[in-house]
C-alpha cells in the first residue's frame, strides 16, 4: 500500500463529506468541490477521519490510493482554508488591475490583456503590481496563475515580466562585442 494513503485525513470543524459509488463531495464554509470517485481505491470514512485503501486485484491501486488520498486532502483543505498564488509584476509600466471577474493586465503590448476568472477563482490586487488568485481548488488556482504568468514571463537580461511570489530569476550576463 502507498505511504501517503496510509495516513488518514482528518475533517476540521465544519467540512462534511458525501461519498458515494461515483463521486466525493466535500462541503464547507468556503465553499464545496466534488471529484469522480475511483473504482480502485475505496474510500472511507471512520469518524472524523477519512481512509483511502486500494481495492484487491485492481491495476495500479496502490499508487491511485496515494494520488486520490493526497487530491482528497487538497479538497478537505480547499474548502476549510482554501488556497492562493501571489503573482508579481516587474517592469516599468507593468499594471494589473481587478474589476469583477476579469483581471486587465498592461504588460507593454500594444494592447491591453483581459483575462476572465473561470466560476470558483477569485482575483485581488492590493497594488497594482501584485496580484493574488484565491479559490478553493488547488489545481484551478495554480491553472489560473499559470495562465497569467504565459502572458508575459520573466525574461532573462532584465527580469521583466510576471511572476511567481518569492521566485527566483538567473539573469544572464549581457551580451560582450
Amino acid at each position: 500500500m502507498s505511504r501517503v494513503a496510509k495516513n488518514p485525513i482528518v475533517l476540521p470543524q465544519g467540512v462534511e463529506v458525501a461519498l458515494s459509488a461515483e463521486k466525493i463531495s466535500v462541503k464547507g464554509p468556503l465553499g464545496s468541490i466534488s471529484l469522480a470517485a475511483n473504482p480502485a481505491v475505496a474510500v472511507v470514512q471512520e469518524g472524523s477521519a477519512l481512509l483511502c485503501k486500494p481495492v484487491e486485484g485492481a491495476a495500479n491501486a496502490n499508487a491511485l490510493s496515494g494520488t486520490i488520498r493526497a487530491i482528497v486532502a487538497n479538497m478537505v483543505t480547499g474548502v476549510s482554508k482554501g488556497f492562493e498564488r501571489k503573482l508579481n509584476l516587474v517592469g516599468v509600466g507593468y499594471r494589473a488591475q481587478a474589476q469583477g471577474d476579469t483581471l486587465n493586465l498592461t504588460l507593454g503590448f500594444s494592447h491591453p490583456v483581459a483575462h476572465k476568472m473561470p466560476a470558483g477563482v477569485k482575483c485581488e490586487t492590493p497594488t497594482q503590481t501584485e496580484i493574488v488568485i484565491k479559490g478553493v481548488d488547488k489545481q484551478q488556482v495554480g491553472q489560473v496563475a499559470a495562465e497569467i504568468r504565459a502572458y508575459r514571463k520573466p525574461e532573462p537580461y532584465k527580469g521583466k515580466g510576471v511572476r511567481y511570489a518569492g521566485e527566483v530569476i538567473v539573469l544572464k550576463e549581457t551580451k560582450k562585442k
